[in-house]
Parts: structure tokens; sequence; C-alpha cells
């Protein structure tokens, strides 16, 4: 994977998409909220760890093809 060399710490590039893939988890969370309080998942707790693992894939997998 690598990492970035940011005023001369080495930051870890998962580090960094953990942190993209929170936020947009975040704001994703604000759609799913409506499906959540009319109670369609038993377990929100699982869903939104799913939610969370789908998203940090994605954003893997578009550093992986971008280049970085």
């Amino acid at each position: 994977m690598g990492e970035f060399n940011v005023y001369g710490v080495y930051v870890p590039t998962l580090l960094i998409q953990g942190l993209v893939a929170y936020i947009l988890m975040l704001i994703v969370i604000r759609y799913t909220d409506k499906w959540m309080d009319q109670g369609s998942d038993a377990f929100l707790g699982l869903f939104n760890f799913c939610l969370y693992l789908v998203l940090l894939l994605l954003v893997h997998w578009g550093f992986v093809w971008s280049g970085f």
C-alpha cells in the first residue's frame, strides 16, 4: 500500500482511506436513518458496520485505480 509524507510524518494510506470512508458513512447514514426509524433493520450496529466496510472497500478500490 504505502504511506504519504506530510511534513516529515508518514501517514499510512489505510488511515486516510478509513477517514474518507467514515466521512462518507456519516453522509450516507443521514439518508438511511429514515429507513431505520421505520424498523426495517433489527441490528442497527451490524448494518452500520457492514455499511462502513462496503464504503471502505469502494474507497480503497478508488485509491488503487487512481494510482495513489
